[in-house]
């Protein structure tokens, strides 16, 4: 006899719907990941159910990947964007006033 396991493409998943991802904050998909990875360590899930959160979870934790990229990107700007030409160390007041007057 031969055993065939039939998973369906793109499940929903409990937790929620993959299309909201977008709108989420990093605060609000990084806490739900959480949750999705203390639901998947306590077990008790259905192989369905199981899928479906760790589906989720992989989206979540590409949100929040995302979003560190992000800020990782704005720092690196900023940081550039200060230091024309200085050796990354921050300039002080009184430095500040001594090249200004």
């Amino acid at each position: 006899m031969r055993l065939t396991c039939v998973v369906p493409a793109a499940t929903p998943s409990p937790a929620g719907p993959l299309d909201n991802l977008a709108s989420m904050s990093y605060e609000e998909a990084r806490d739900e990941l959480v949750t999705v990875v203390a639901t998947l360590e306590a077990g008790g899930e259905t192989l369905e159910g199981s899928l479906a959160l760790w589906e989720r979870g992989e989206a979540l934790a590409r949100r929040c990947q995302e979003w560190l990229d992000g800020a990782r990107r704005r720092l690196d700007a900023a940081r550039a964007a200060g230091s024309s030409g200085d050796d990354g160390e921050p300039v002080s007041a009184s430095a500040t006033e001594e090249n200004a007057g």
